[in-house]
């Protein structure tokens, strides 16, 4: 985002504004918005999320199955798998991109 003079600021100010209000009451998001195409390729060997968790061995075909993998046994497949230590680290990290792509930022 590039600003010029107080009216640039002003105009980028109120679109976040707008952005920000837009996310208002937005409690989740699937993980395929959240691990997109472009972090799968830059923090792992898989093209998207679905590739990810089919090499995983994890059965993900539902919520309930998803939180019924042990948390150890899913850090491990991510630290073995991505540049990241544990899944919450993983997420965290994509849940940031997620909201600044959002806002617009």
């Amino acid at each position: 985002m590039s600003v010029k003079g107080f009216d640039g600021l002003r105009k980028n100010l109120n679109q976040l504004s707008k952005n920000a209000a837009n996310m208002e009451g937005t409690k989740s998001a699937s993980l395929t918005e959240i691990l997109t195409p472009e972090f799968m390729a830059q923090h792992t060997k898989y093209a998207n999320a679905e590739e990810f968790f089919e090499a995983s061995g994890f059965d993900v075909s539902n919520q309930e199955s998803f939180e019924s993998i042990p948390e150890n046994e899913l850090d491990a497949f991510v630290s073995s798998a991505t540049s990241f230590g544990s899944w919450r680290e993983m997420l965290n990290s994509a849940g940031v991109l997620w909201a600044q792509r959002k806002l617009c930022l």
